[in-house]
């Protein structure tokens, strides 16, 4: 099977040294790299040449449309029977390729999405980030497992299709804004095989800091309304728990400025949340650095999420404006 990996890219050029990296370690050497400059001011065809010579590597630049529209652009060019898309921020195992063939080999999927994890090399931050993102104690613990809502959406910094799902589906029709769920819809609906490959692991290194991290899931709860208007099925009630849990610390402390009788009952709650958050991080990553960041990684995804989704739901369903950015 000859795989082609297509990777979109904007104004990170180190990122995609990380990742080109790791992919001249793999087992197996079946594959091809597109890389798809985005129209990027700090482009990275220097970092893509230095590969040439240990890569089957191509390089191309397009002005910007987003990430959507660049894997299209990847898919039109690729030669692979099977496509695989990263985002820019992954590295991947050594044997990454090597699972993926051989589950595809005993177990066909038309379309596959793979989980993420932080790696060892990974800052405290980042490690803190991650498990935010995969825990069951968040929204993040129906990312990349067996146990999910509905069907299995695959995410885009890595996820599989083949090429006659490319061929029949015509790709992303959106660029941003939830365009890997409902690309992942849309591929279900055809009736080509969904599903997920445990042990084809990503490093995924997300956000480096808390700022930028609240930026990306503010974005990706407005992403699950702008999916909403496309498909209203798809909007379950575990996509509210992250608004909900917004609007209780902001009921929580309205109360104790108020001295309600109801305070005592508010931070009981959340001192048990935030210590299971602590004790399960601790467990999960051995530090109690990266335990005690995991406390705030998580207050920051559930509620720049919440506040996201919050938002353009009032906006795009309650007043029914729909402008998509």
């Amino acid at each position: 099977m000859f795989f082609s990996i297509i990777i979109p890219l904007y104004n990170r050029p180190n990122e995609i040294d990380e990742l080109l990296l790791t992919l001249t370690q793999q087992t197996y050497t079946q594959f091809e790299v597109l890389v798809i400059e985005d129209g990027s001011i700090n482009d990275a065809k220097k970092i893509v040449e230095k590969y040439k010579n240990q890569l089957d590597i191509k390089y191309y630049f397009k002005e910007n449309e987003g990430q959507g529209f660049s894997r299209n652009y990847g898919f039109q060019r690729a030669k692979g029977e099977y496509f695989i898309v990263f985002d820019s921020d992954c590295l991947t195992p050594k044997s990454y390729l090597e699972i993926v063939k051989n589950h595809l080999f005993n177990n066909w999927l038309d379309a596959y999405g793979g989980p993420d994890g932080a790696h060892k090399s990974f800052t405290p931050v980042q490690k803190a980030i991650s498990y935010s993102m995969t825990s069951f104690l968040t929204t993040g613990g129906i990312r990349g497992n067996k146990k999910h809502v509905g069907h299995f959406h695959p995410r885009s910094f890595n996820m599989g299709i083949s090429r006659e799902v490319w061929e029949k589906t015509g790709g992303y029709i959106l660029t941003r804004l939830g365009e890997d769920i409902e690309f992942s819809i849309r591929i279900n609906s055809l009736g080509f095989k969904i599903g997920l490959i445990p042990c084809a692991m990503v490093y995924h290194k997300r956000r480096t800091d808390f700022i930028r991290f609240y930026k990306q899931l503010h974005f990706f709860g407005r992403a699950r309304i702008n999916i909403y208007k496309y498909y209203a099925d798809e909007l379950k009630i575990v996509h509210f728990l992250p608004a909900l849990f917004t609007f209780f610390l902001i009921a929580s402390l309205i109360i104790n400025i108020l001295n309600s009788d109801l305070a005592a009952i508010c931070n009981f709650l959340l001192a048990v949340y935030i210590i299971f958050i602590f004790f399960h991080s601790w467990i999960e990553n051995k530090s109690a650095k990266v335990a005690f960041l995991s406390i705030i990684a998580v207050f920051v995804q559930l509620t720049a999420y919440g506040l996201g989704f919050t938002q353009d739901f009032f906006r795009k369903i309650m007043m029914n404006k729909n402008n998509t950015l």
